[in-house]
């Protein structure tokens, strides 16, 4: 149980990347961008590439994400100069970068078993500081040493990641252009009164989204040691589900504390996931429909728990209302005698 919920933290921090990207299309553009799909294979699909011909892990996924920039940038420009609905133009790229994926790896899937990637450099970096002993003195403290990992490197690295893309993100969202971008998301007619370019503030939004998918692409092909062109599918109901969750559980007031949220939707839904795995009569196959479930519970729940409170608090509203009315009476008929 221990080792599946840290393998739990491990993917949902890796994905949690992916979900401030649908977190940027979905609630600060209000752009259903279906292009997450497809730019999440090419950010690993163009990292795989570049690393098997021998590329520096940093620079092949760095790489990555500029090609889901690009990706972005395209179903930006379909949507503000083509005048495409913007489901379709995220349909549209979806379909079109599922072509240009595999031109890009040349065969559906491409190993990395035996390369130099992202995480084995930092697992050498690791295992020369020779800390794992340090991490694993709690579970030894608890009784739970056989249920501690073999190493933390992987958690304790994506931390540091997901943190300095988190911290990034939120002070581009605090600087004017960011400002700008979120009123752009909210009232995009009131924006425009102002004199400002909307359709490049689209751009600038869908581009950065499709980075961050494509990063989290990158990162993934590396920690699961392969890609597939098919390992994007349904990728945007993963995201989708982090949000949502997020939201739900730990709110959404401020941009800061909604990036967390995000982050921590995602490895809740992973730790759900992989908790849902482990009943019997459930498989791995069941993947798609065990994330309808969550994020259908997480929609309804919420929903179905708001209205349950607002027919209580309309119930002691009239309730009040009927006993002010029954004191007013007795005021009056006091007052008459």
């Amino acid at each position: 149980m221990v080792s599946a919920l840290y393998g739990a933290v491990e993917s949902g921090l890796i994905y949690a990347i992916m979900a401030l990207g649908v977190y940027i299309s979905f609630r600060i553009l209000d752009f259903p961008d279906l292009t997450v799909d497809g730019s999440f294979v090419t950010g690993g699909a163009v990292a795989s590439v570049m690393i098997v011909g021998g590329t520096n892990p940093i620079v092949a996924t760095l790489a990555g994400a500029v090609a889901g920039l690009i990706a972005g940038l395209i179903t930006g420009l379909l949507h503000t100069k083509g005048n495409i609905n913007p489901l379709l133009a995220g349909i549209l790229m979806m379909i079109a970068l599922y072509s240009v994926n595999l031109r890009i790896m040349g065969q559906p899937n491409i190993p990395m078993l035996n390369e130099t990637t992202l995480f084995t450099m930092l697992s050498s970096w690791w295992m020369n500081l020779n800390i794992d002993q340090l991490f694993m003195a709690p579970f030894e403290w608890l009784g739970m040493a056989s249920f501690a990992p073999r190493t933390f490197y992987i958690i304790v690295s994506m931390i540091v990641i997901v943190l300095v893309v988190k911290k990034l993100l939120d002070f581009f969202l605090r600087t004017e252009a960011g400002i700008t971008l979120r009123a752009t998301g909210d009232n995009q007619s009131m924006v425009k009164s102002f004199s400002t370019n909307t359709n490049l503030y689209i751009m600038i939004g869908m581009g950065l989204s499709n980075a961050l998918v494509a990063l989290s692409g990158a990162l993934v092909v590396q920690f699961n040691g392969f890609a597939d062109v098919n390992l994007g599918v349904g990728m945007i109901i993963i995201g989708l589900a982090s949000v949502i969750i997020g939201e739900v559980l730990f709110g959404k007031d401020k941009i800061i504390r909604m990036t967390l949220a995000v982050i921590l939707g995602s490895i809740v839904y992973r730790a759900i996931y992989s908790l849902a795995l482990r009943v019997d009569f459930l498989e791995a196959s069941d993947m798609k429909l065990i994330t309808a479930i969550i994020v259908i519970s997480a929609l309804v729940i919420p929903n179905s728990l708001e209205k349950s409170r607002a027919k209580r608090e309309f119930k002691k509203s009239k309730q009040r209302a009927a006993l002010n009315r029954e004191q007013e009476g007795e005021v009056q008929h006091a007052s008459a005698k």
